[in-house]
């Protein structure tokens, strides 16, 4: 039996695989808006210069990024040039395959059978025209017939009554079809919808690496190649479970990738550095003060205005509302976040979970009541970020004994700091806020007159009370007929001006208020039992010259 020997290859001659070689994705760095792949394999190297093609990789792989290493057992061996070549393959026109899923099959289905009805109204079509056409031709000839005298009434009767019964017939099928056609055209418009939901198209765009490298000698070497790649992101989520007083909090990383490829058993890096911003400082420009005289008015005269500053610690209060994942929030710091084991992550676009690691902490609750902004109680829990790293920003599923309750926020909180969520509004509180003000003048105009604002708000809370107990639970009763606390907050102006005075009337608020604050938070502390009510007066004065406007 002959068999081909291969000859020798020449000293520096280019050997070309005849197959590429596979490049798995080894491990891969996330990014805000991108990732940092890496891919690694052993390949079986001869000696002098060489080509390898390696693939396919995604077709979305940045060239400039590209960096390929080569380590041998054996010798050196180094790359001297790499490259990301691209190929257009279109899919083959034709039925779907037997690989394809059932939805393509049905699909495939509705067209040909909408294309089939199509084919069946053109032809009815066609026939209904020529029997308008042969209906015509029988009245014109029973006119020339009739006018030579040459009348033939049972004939032309049996012809009309035939042509009108083939006529009824073609527009009833043709009802008939354009129902079914209709309905064929909604079946399709429904499959392509749940197709494009369901599935992705196949790429028709694939790319392979080609690797130019030079080996002392023949020898396995390692192989690793690194890219950035779009189309994947990341974003930090949780996963809260309050039992009792202990809070659980679970973090995952949420992550997205529409590459091309699916990242199989990689090792995850999830980083908040931003790659995309640029490094350079702004530019300086010159800015000129200048000073003036001020106009007789402007000395009378100190304008002033009502603005509005949010305060941070009052975020917490607020109901909690399911929004979009907000962006990475590091706290201005890069920080890195291993995953504990490999993962998997199809490349189809949706968003995939991967667990980073949970901690168990004693946590307080609180009921919180902020009616200037929500007329609703809300339960706050705060506890400690014993995690031993900071909590990026993101959403939290929140989670009870009793199940799941609702979407909440975290906020960036540094390790060992305490951080606060809103477990949602308490459902038996009710709050009622009404506001009045007055406005009155002091003094002689001239001579140290001023104007007095004085403004009254009321903020009624009520509490439903619990269903009655049978007799035989009375203890259980006296538990839930116990007051419950809540933590009430209003605010007050704050003056920036020495010619506006703004004083709390402590001696007209009832009750008198447990906390002032440098921002002007005014906070009590209301014990509200069942069926009860309870109602606090805040009270408080804008004093302002007579050269103060804008008030």
């Amino acid at each position: 039996m002959a068999t081909d020997t291969p000859s020798p290859a020449l000293p520096g001659a280019t050997t070309v695989t005849p197959a590429p070689l596979p490049l798995p994705v080894t491990a891969v760095t996330c990014l805000e808006d991108r990732a940092q792949i890496e891919r690694g394999t052993t390949v079986a190297l001869a000696g002098g210069e060489q080509r390898l093609r390696l693939g396919p990789i995604s077709a979305l792989a940045v060239d400039r990024t590209l960096s390929a290493e080569l380590t041998a057992a054996a010798g050196a061996a180094r790359v001297l040039d790499s490259r990301i070549t691209r190929a257009w393959t279109p899919r083959a026109p034709g039925p779907p395959t037997a690989d394809d899923s059932a939805l393509r099959h049905r699909l495939h289905e509705l067209e040909e059978a909408r294309r089939t009805a199509v084919e069946r109204h053109q032809r009815l079509t066609v026939r209904a025209d020529l029997l308008e056409q042969i209906a015509a031709d029988l009245l014109r000839e029973i006119g020339e017939s009739t006018g030579r005298g040459q009348a033939d009434p049972q004939r032309w009767s049996r012809e009309l009554t035939r042509v009108a019964d083939e006529q009824d017939d073609c527009e009833e099928r043709l009802r008939a079809l354009n129902a079914e056609h209709q309905r064929l055209a909604r079946e399709e418009q429904q499959a392509r919808a749940v197709l494009a939901q369901a599935e992705s198209e196949p790429l028709e765009l694939t790319a392979f690496l080609e690797l130019t490298v030079h080996a002392e000698q023949a020898g396995p070497a390692e192989l690793r190649v690194r890219h950035l790649t779009p189309c994947a992101l990341w974003r930090p989520a949780y996963r809260a479970v309050r039992i009792g007083g202990t809070l659980r909090l679970e973090s995952e990383a949420t992550l997205w990738q529409a590459t091309g490829e699916d990242w199989t058993g990689v090792r995850l890096t999830f980083s908040t550095a931003r790659s995309a911003l640029a490094a350079e400082p702004p530019g300086l420009v010159a800015d000129q003060l200048t000073l003036r005289e001020l106009s007789g008015e402007e000395r009378r005269t100190v304008e002033v205005e009502l603005r509005e500053e949010e305060i941070g610690t009052l975020g917490p209060d607020q109901p909690a509302t399911a929004g979009e994942l907000p962006g990475v929030d590091d706290g201005g710091e890069v920080r890195v976040l291993q995953g504990p084991a490999a993962a998997t992550v199809p490349g189809d676009g949706r968003a995939h979970r991967v667990p980073l690691g949970a901690f168990a902490v004693a946590a307080t609750a609180e009921r919180r009541a902020v009616p200037e902004l929500s007329p609703l109680v809300t339960e706050v829990v705060t506890f400690r970020n014993d995690s031993g790293r900071p909590l990026l920003a993101g959403p939290v599923d929140l989670i009870r004994e009793s199940g799941f309750v609702g979407r909440g926020e975290l906020r960036f909180t540094a390790a060992g700091a305490d951080a606060e969520l809103a477990f949602g509004s308490s459902d038996d509180y009710r709050l009622l806020r009404e506001s009045e003000e007055s406005r009155s003048t002091s003094g002689l105009p001239g001579l140290g007159q001023r104007s007095l604002l004085t403004r009254t708000v009321r903020v009624h809370v009520s509490r439903l009370g619990p269903p009655a107990e049978p007799a035989g639970a009375a203890g259980a009763a006296g538990a839930a007929g116990a007051p419950e606390r809540i933590t009430l907050r209003e605010r007050i102006p704050v003056s920036e001006v020495s010619a506006v005075e703004v004083r709390l009337r402590k001696e007209a608020c009832d009750p008198a208020p447990d906390e002032v604050d440098t921002e002007g938070v005014v906070r009590w502390e209301l014990a509200v039992p069942p069926s009860g009510r309870r109602t606090v007066t805040l009270v408080y004065e804008v004093a302002a010259s007579a050269k103060v406007a804008g008030l």
